[in-house]
């Protein structure tokens, strides 16, 4: 089962879980949950609009145990949440004024060198939109300070 890079529910979130816990404890929550928005378990006088989110509900609960109720579905899960989040976290070499990168008037540019030997750079039109810059050859990330 392939997880994209599309936003990702949080199936732990959904079942009130972590990580962390045991198969036996996801289960358990997993059951807890799919007892109180089961369809068939719900009282005659809840609104229409109510039953439809709880229907909704359970379907979202359904599939998080689909998903963390088998082994490696679930490791698979993890790896790409894990991956996800590394590239939320770029590895930030420093932090640099403006004023202390190397301007270059006929480029209208300023730059500054990284210590792989490639250049973190940002155009002056793009300095007040830009805070990380990426060096161009290696995955260091430098953020200008205003």
């Amino acid at each position: 089962m392939a997880f994209g890079r599309t936003t990702q529910k949080d199936w732990y979130k959904i079942l009130g879980a972590k990580p962390s816990d045991s198969p036996a404890e996801l289960k358990r929550k997993y059951q807890k949950l799919a007892l109180l928005y089961h369809p068939d378990k719900q009282e005659a006088d809840v609104p229409a609009g109510e039953v439809e989110e709880r229907v909704q509900r359970f379907m979202e609960v359904d599939q998080a145990w689909k998903i963390l109720g088998n082994e490696e579905t679930k490791k698979e899960y993890d790896l790409q949440q894990r991956a996800d989040n590394l590239t939320k976290e770029w590895p930030l070499h420093e932090q640099v004024y403006l004023e202390d990168m190397s301007w270059n008037e006929d480029e209208q540019l300023y730059t500054l060198s990284c210590r792989c030997g490639g250049n973190y750079s940002v155009l002056k039109s793009k300095t007040k939109d830009v805070s990380l810059v990426c060096c161009d050859t290696c995955s260091l990330v430098i953020e200008i300070l205003q």
